[in-house]
Formats: C-alpha cells, sequence, structure tokens
C-alpha cells in the first residue's frame, strides 16, 4: 500500500545524512520509552492521511536526502503552556535520492508522487558527498 500524504521538514543544524542520525540518536534529548520524536509548534490536520504510511522527508543543506516512517503524533505542553505537536518517528532513517528543495519554514505536505524514491543498498556508501553535490549529480543522472 503507497501511502496518501508525507512531510516535508529542514534539518536545521545537519550538515549530512550521518548527521541526522547522529543527533537523533545520540545528541537529542527527544525521547520517549527510546523512541525519538520531533517536536514542531503546528499540528497537521491531515493527521488520517499521514498515518496511513505516510513519512517525514528530511532536507538537508538544501537537499532531500532521508526519510523516515510517521508512526504516530501526541500533543506536548511546555513549562510555557503552548501546545506543541510531537512527531512520533521510526528509528530507521532511509536515504532517499537527492533532490534539491529551496528553504521555507515549519512542514509542508508532500504529496506521494513528489517524494524522491529510497535509493538502493548499493549507493549507500555516497554519505560522504556533500549534499549539493550529490542534488547536482542526480540532476545529470548519475548516481
Amino acid at each position: 500500500m503507497s501511502a496518501k500524504l508525507h512531510m516535508l521538514k529542514l534539518s536545521v543544524g545537519s550538515e549530512s545524512f550521518d548527521q541526522l542520525i547522529d543527533w537523533q540518536q545520540h545528541r537529542s534529548k527527544q525521547r520517549r520509552d527510546g523512541q525519538y520524536y520531533h517536536v514542531t509548534r503546528m499540528f497537521p490536520k491531515r493527521v488520517d492521511e499521514l498515518l496511513d504510511g505516510g513519512s517525514m522527508y528530511w532536507v538537508i543543506q538544501g537537499v532531500i536526502l532521508a526519510r523516515q516512517r510517521i508512526l504516530g503524533f501526541d500533543e506536548l505542553r511546555g513549562d510555557d503552556g503552548i501546545r506543541r505537536c510531537a512527531i512520533l518517528l521510526s528509528d530507521e532513517v532511509i536515504r532517499t535520492e537527492a533532490t534539491p528543495k529551496r528553504p521555507f519554514q515549519g512542514w509542508r505536505y508532500l504529496q506521494p508522487q513528489d517524494a524522491p524514491a529510497d535509493l538502493g543498498r548499493a549507493t549507500q556508501g555516497d554519505s560522504d558527498l556533500p549534499p549539493k553535490l550529490m542534488a547536482a549529480l542526480a540532476e545529470i543522472g548519475v548516481r
């Protein structure tokens, strides 16, 4: 079954696919019962579509490079009383085709037909390349 809807989010501060993983698994305090979650201010209105196989696609240095399956959404309230959304994500981070993406604020919905394809295992060793170089190579058909 294919997903009905995905999310797109900037990975602020990440410079590579590996750094995104390192942050989530080793440095982030955003974990509940061992599960990483990403906090955002706005709650999506299309939750049912996102939970029907949707993923969070990560933009790193202006390039979509990775995705994680969305497992759920929880409400969080900080000491400031502000309602926030915790997006529960799978621990598995999947490398995607490098796809350039202009900066934006917050998150965006991403239609399945617009989502970059997952990369096969044969290309997993490309993580040493800078994201913009990966995107340029993908644009000319070199992977």
